[in-house]
């Protein structure tokens, strides 16, 4: 990525400011189960919130390319893990962390692949694909409570382990990641006017590294 100018800076902490503002508030709102509905065990209030960090890779991956996409996961990750030990729990911090950079750099990588393609191409499918793996991990790690298969040791005990302590959240797990990657496609097809819209009025030039 060139170097920045004043405009770049500008755009570029605000990419970073709204990616930790979605990871953060996504960590604490995970915990909380949608009872609305009759879909307490199925969905968290997260499900609605984290799926827009998607959205902010993909805009950040076509205003500064690859690198600076990158930049940002980076750094995200950095800010948004160490506010959610605080104001989650470590074990959804950790959870959280470890799924997101996972994801987000197969999404980066995924975007760049089809980068020339139609203009809404790189977004839904890098954020179908790279959801799909961030579910996975973070809901079997943040809540499954039970021993691990061959070990005959709970996450809690391996994290005690290491001297953090740990509370496991006993909620569906299996459930709530079914119900959370349905809503995460559901977003990822909204989120394509959005990012139309938004490409339009910030009239982002396509950069590739």
């Amino acid at each position: 990525m060139k170097a920045m100018n004043s405009i770049d800076r500008r755009d570029f902490l605000i990419a970073l400011f709204a990616m930790t503002l979605v990871v953060l508030s996504s960590n604490i709102l995970v915990q909380y189960p949608f009872h609305h509905l009759g879909l307490g065990d199925y969905l968290t209030w997260g499900a609605f919130s984290y799926p827009f960090s998607f959205l902010v890779t993909d805009l950040s991956n076509r205003r500064f390319g690859t690198k600076g996409a990158r930049q940002i996961v980076y750094v995200g990750f950095v800010l948004a893990v160490a506010l959610s030990i605080v104001l989650a729990t470590p074990r959804i911090a950790m959870a959280s962390g470890a799924a997101f950079l996972v994801a987000q750099l197969l999404d980066i990588r995924i975007f760049a692949r089809l980068r020339d393609r139609a203009w809404w191409l790189p977004p839904f499918v890098s954020s179908v694909i790279s959801s799909g793996l961030d579910t996975a991990i973070f809901f079997s790690f943040a809540f499954y409570c039970g021993a691990l298969p061959g070990l005959g040791l709970t996450i809690s005990d391996m994290l005690g382990s290491v001297g953090i302590a740990d509370r496991c959240i006993a909620l569906p797990w299996v459930n709530l990641a079914v119900a959370d990657y349905g809503v995460k496609l559901a977003l990822a097809a909204f989120s394509i006017a959005p990012y139309g819209a938004i490409l339009a009025v910030m009239r982002i030039q396509p950069q590739r590294a």
